[in-house]
C-alpha cells in the first residue's frame, strides 16, 4: 500500500514539475537538461568549436544541450559531440553516438578514430549506477562511477579541459572530491535548481588538469591508475 501511495505521489509531482513542462516545451528528452544548462552558464563553459564527450548519454538530453550550444550560423554544428552509452539512444542530428562500454578497447578505438587525434575540451557524465538500497554497497558503486569518468577525462582532456560528473552526498563523497582535487586545479560542487531539494544529488566540476602529461602518459591514452576501469 505504501509503495502505491509513493508511486502515485511521484507521478503527480512529475506531472506538475515545472522543469518537466519546460523540457517538453523545448523538446528536451529529460528535465536533466536544465541541470547541465545551469552549470554551463555558471561556469562559463562550452564554446563553439569545442569537442565534447557525453558519457552515459541516454536518453540524450545533455547531448541535446551541447548540440544546441555548438550550433553556428545556418544551423551547422561548430565543434563535435560524441555520446557513449551501453543503452541505445535515439539519434540526435549532429551528435555522433557510439553504443558500448567506454571501458572496452573496441569502444575506445571507435572513439579515438572519430576524434582524429583531437583532445577533448569537456567531458560530461550524468551516469548513475543501479542502486541496491544497501548504503555501503551503493556508496562504493557511486564512487566507482565517478572514478571511471575521472579516469576517462584524464586520458582524453586538453590540459585546460573540464569534467562534469553526477555524484551523491554520503559515504565516500569527500574521498571523491579529494580524488578530483588531486587531478584538477579547480574543483567545485554545484547543486542546480533543477536538482530536487530532497535529493542528495550534486555535481562535481573539475577544471584544468594539474599534470596532464603524467595523467595521459606518453601515448596520450593512459588513465589515472592502471586497471582502475576494470569492473
Amino acid at each position: 500500500m505504501a509503495k502505491k501511495k509513493f508511486s502515485k505521489a511521484w507521478v503527480q509531482r512529475h506531472i506538475h514539475d515545472p522543469y518537466v513542462k519546460m523540457a517538453q516545451q523545448k523538446g528536451y528528452r529529460a528535465r536533466a537538461a536544465f541541470k547541465l544548462t545551469e552549470i554551463l552558464d555558471t561556469e562559463k563553459l562550452l564554446r563553439r568549436g569545442d569537442v565534447v564527450v557525453d558519457l552515459g548519454s541516454a536518453p540524450g538530453s545533455w547531448s541535446q544541450v551541447v548540440r544546441e550550444r555548438l550550433l553556428g550560423p545556418g544551423g551547422v554544428i561548430d565543434g563535435r559531440v560524441l555520446a557513449l552509452d551501453l543503452l541505445p539512444m535515439e539519434p540526435i542530428a549532429g551528435v555522433e553516438f557510439i553504443q558500448g562500454d567506454f571501458r572496452e578497447d573496441e569502444v575506445l578505438a571507435q572513439l579515438h578514430e572519430r576524434l582524429e587525434g583531437r583532445a577533448v575540451d569537456l567531458v560530461i557524465s550524468d551516469m548513475a549506477p543501479n542502486l541496491s538500497g544497501v548504503a555501503s554497497a551503493d556508496s562504493a558503486r557511486i564512487a566507482h562511477v565517478c572514478e571511471l569518468a575521472l579516469e576517462f577525462a584524464c586520458s582524453h582532456l586538453k590540459p585546460e579541459g573540464a569534467l562534469i560528473v553526477k555524484a551523491f552526498h554520503g559515504s565516500g563523497f569527500s574521498q571523491t572530491v579529494q580524488m578530483f582535487k588531486q587531478h584538477f586545479t579547480r574543483v567545485v560542487e554545484r547543486k542546480p535548481k533543477a536538482s530536487r531539494g530532497e535529493s542528495s544529488e550534486t555535481f562535481l566540476l573539475g577544471r584544468g588538469l594539474k599534470n596532464p602529461s603524467a595523467a595521459q602518459g606518453p601515448d596520450g591514452v593512459r588513465g589515472i591508475t592502471d586497471g582502475a576501469a576494470s569492473a
